[in-house]
């Protein structure tokens, strides 16, 4: 059972080239297709963590390929949806930005603080979910939906992400912290 979240992790890291291909294909109803995609790895986020938690099977390899998994799925949605010019560029840019924050400050964690990488909370979750159910609107009602209202969603989905950013920086500040408590 140890194996089975790793192998969920790597199964959704090769989802994102089928994923953006399903996305770009010319044919009917390829956009169905790209969200059952997108759906599917989402759900294989969701158990590879259960599985982890329930049969305590995280592994060091685990903490790496989950997250990785993770990120490149959520960066091929947003970027397939930016060339698509469903939403700007700057919408990519800025979700870029704290993912890039987020993975430095897990690294400063782990490496200086020798801690492990606080896990995903309420909030970090919650804005995955509405990221989520905002990118496959998006993609399936593109045409019925005005720019500025597809900029407005994607807006508060990515608010809703900063906001999970500054509860992580909170739990980066306390293990740093704590640390330095640990090492007087």
């Amino acid at each position: 059972m140890r194996i089975v979240p790793n192998i969920l992790s790597v199964f959704r890291i090769c989802l994102v080239p089928v994923f953006i291909i399903t996305y770009f294909h010319d044919a009917h109803d390829t956009k169905v297709y790209a969200v059952i995609i997108y759906a599917v790895a989402s759900l294989s986020d969701f158990l590879d963590g259960f599985i982890a938690r329930k049969f305590k099977a995280s592994s060091s390899l685990g903490k790496v390929l989950d997250p990785l998994g993770d990120k490149l799925m959520t960066f091929s949605v947003m970027l397939c949806i930016t060339i698509d010019k469903v939403i700007p560029i700057w919408a990519v840019v800025v979700a870029g930005t704290k993912e890039l924050l987020m993975a430095a400050g897990g690294i400063v964690i782990h490496k200086l603080a020798k801690a492990d990488i606080p896990p995903s909370n309420f909030i970090g979750k919650a804005s995955t979910v509405v990221f989520f159910l905002v990118c496959v609107t998006l993609m399936l009602f593109k045409a019925a939906i005005p720019g500025n209202v597809a900029t407005g969603m994607i807006a508060l989905a990515i608010a809703l992400t900063m906001v999970a950013l500054g509860s992580y920086v909170n739990t980066y500040i306390s293990v740093m912290k704590n640390r330095g408590k640990a090492d007087h």
